[in-house]
């Protein structure tokens, strides 16, 4: 289920217009037993396909879920 919700945080965060669909595919990848270095690692991975911009979103919903948990 870890490496799904990772998947899926690829491809919100590539998708660039799925916010809050995003914010909880990071916080259920938290609960599957991904980390903050894995869900980091998983947004920047998408920089090369998705660009800068929607990564740097992506980052930002992360710091948010983050700081909540």
């Amino acid at each position: 289920m870890k490496t799904r919700e990772l998947a899926t945080v690829a491809a919100l965060t590539a998708m660039g217009t799925a916010a809050p669909q995003l914010k909880v595919h990071m916080q259920a990848a938290f609960r599957v037993g991904a980390n903050r270095q894995e869900i980091i690692e998983t947004v920047m991975q998408t920089i090369p396909y998705a660009g800068f911009p929607a990564a740097l979103n992506a980052v930002a919903i992360a710091r948010d879920v983050f700081a909540a948990t």
